[in-house]
């Protein structure tokens, strides 16, 4: 789940956090993280942000409670490195915090490290054991294209801002790494939604045809 400018930009060409997202943005995106369990976040945007969303509407945290579920879900942070700084907001807000890391151990402000697999598939199978099975990614750029490298995307919701950004920071990493041909079908995806969320932005969401959620 990501806001992303007419061109296809997370982030002005200097880099660093965008704030692209309007209101209804925000709407959606604390509806996205009611329904989930976790919520996967890159290196680079917790660097960028130094924290994450958190569910403000007291409807969806009552919706929550009635569920007897957290009223936060867990932030997975998925890094090569378990190092960041503690007084950072992201270790002072009330949700758990795991890193999930090609490395095993402890890691400073992290209730566990989880073993990130070289395939998805076999991440999210361990993530499911622990409860974890309805995951919203929050970025960045290089978590979203491992993802999809692997074919592991069930859904994509974009709100498209009415901003051109331009620089090189798009919201899919450019790199020689191909994805899957499958991916480049016009039958890959299909259309669930597509609504305007106010303030000129426009909400986007397909589904992978494969996924049973479709």
């Amino acid at each position: 789940m990501l806001a992303v400018s007419l061109d296809g930009r997370l982030a002005p060409p200097t880099g660093g956090a965008a704030q692209l997202g309007g209101s209804g943005d925000r709407r959606v995106l604390e509806q996205a993280l009611a329904w989930s369990d976790a919520a996967l976040i890159g290196a680079g945007t917790l660097r960028a942000h130094q924290a994450s969303c958190l569910i403000r509407d007291q409807d969806l945290l009552n919706e929550r409670r009635l569920q007897g579920r957290s009223p936060q879900p867990a932030a997975l942070v998925v890094s090569r490195q378990a190092g960041f700084p503690l007084e950072w907001p992201f270790f002072h807000q009330p949700f758990e915090r795991h890193l999930l890391s090609v490395s095993d151990g402890s890691a400073p402000g992290f209730q566990s490290c989880c073993r990130l697999s070289s395939r998805w598939s076999e991440t999210l199978q361990n993530l499911c054991s622990k409860g974890w099975f309805r995951l919203v990614l929050l970025g960045g750029a290089v978590l979203t294209h491992s993802l999809l490298a692997q074919d592991a995307v069930d859904e994509l919701q974009l709100t498209l801002s009415p901003r051109i950004l331009g620089g090189s920071f798009t919201w899919l990493l450019q790199t020689e790494t191909p994805l899957p041909a499958s991916l480049m079908s016009s039958q890959a995806w299909s259309l669930v939604d597509a609504r305007s969320l106010g303030a000129n932005e426009l909400l986007v969401h397909y589904c992978r045809n494969r996924s049973s959620s479709c």
